[in-house]
């Protein structure tokens, strides 16, 4: 999948599926399957590292996820997260962050809010970076926002998200993630945009899904209410350990070959 594929799918409303990666390993399985684009989240500083949230997540910590991702991806687009405060530090120090993640793969960065990221989102779609913007529920955010809270449940902050979804349109973004608004909302967002709306959280009428592969797979703690399971993973590759631990104790593992 490329950036244009994007404009092309939102007008026949073909779905477009994204899930983040952030290994090699899962990036390959990601890569080999029929999801149309990967995207390297800073919740890795969460899923990877152990941290509370996504503040921990640096710029170097994403370079480093995300040329593992790219190496293993090489047929969809990889779109990856600029991490806290990387967009509030002054023009050139994000400019130092886009180039750091373009070097390692990356094929457009994704840039949570609006509110004094103007300049700098137009300046890195003008320097030719795809910026996918990123509103709602923003991760890292949840300081000021007391916690992971639906966003845009009133009709002020209603009104507030849809200007700032038209703004970043006009900006030049390729696409706009909503993560945990009201689906009315969703649906009244997307069908204003000439530009593709990818939902996590935001019901069913946007045109996309994204889910962290982790929470799809069943691998990382209790998922939010809003994901779907698709394999009960954790289970499973319990089993397969305490399966190779009892094969190992009584030395069933690895098979005797002397005769």
């Amino acid at each position: 999948m490329k950036i244009t594929d994007f404009y092309k799918y939102k007008k026949p409303g073909r779905k477009i599926s994204m899930v983040t990666a952030y290994d090699y390993t899962l990036a390959a399985i990601a890569g080999a399957s029929a999801v149309d684009c990967v995207l390297v989240g800073d919740s890795l500083a969460m899923v990877m590292h152990g941290h509370e949230s996504t503040i921990a997540a640096t710029v170097d910590m994403m370079a480093l996820h995300t040329a593992a991702v790219t190496r293993a991806v090489k047929d969809k687009l990889v779109i990856a997260d600029m991490p806290f405060l990387s967009m509030r530090k002054g023009l050139a120090p994000a400019m130092n962050a886009v180039e750091k993640l373009a070097r390692a793969g990356a094929q457009a960065v994704k840039a949570e809010g609006l509110a004094g990221h103007e300049k700098i989102i137009s300046h890195i779609i003008k320097s030719d970076m795809p910026v996918m913007g990123h509103l709602g529920l923003t991760p890292q955010s949840i300081n000021k926002f007391g916690g992971y809270k639906a966003q845009g449940k009133d009709p002020a902050s209603a009104e507030k998200l849809a200007a700032q979804a038209l703004e970043l349109e006009r900006l030049g973004c390729f696409a706009l993630v909503l993560e945990c608004v009201p689906e009315d909302l969703a649906e009244k967002i997307t069908a204003s945009l000439k530009i593709p709306v990818i939902g996590i959280g935001a019901g069913p009428f946007t045109d996309g899904q994204v889910l962290v592969l982790q929470d799809l797979l069943g691998l990382y703690g209790e998922p939010p209410s809003f994901v779907k399971k698709y394999l009960d993973g954790r289970r499973l590759v319990t089993e397969a350990l305490d399966s190779f631990d009892r094969e190992v104790k009584s030395s069933v593992f690895p098979e005797r070959k002397r005769q």
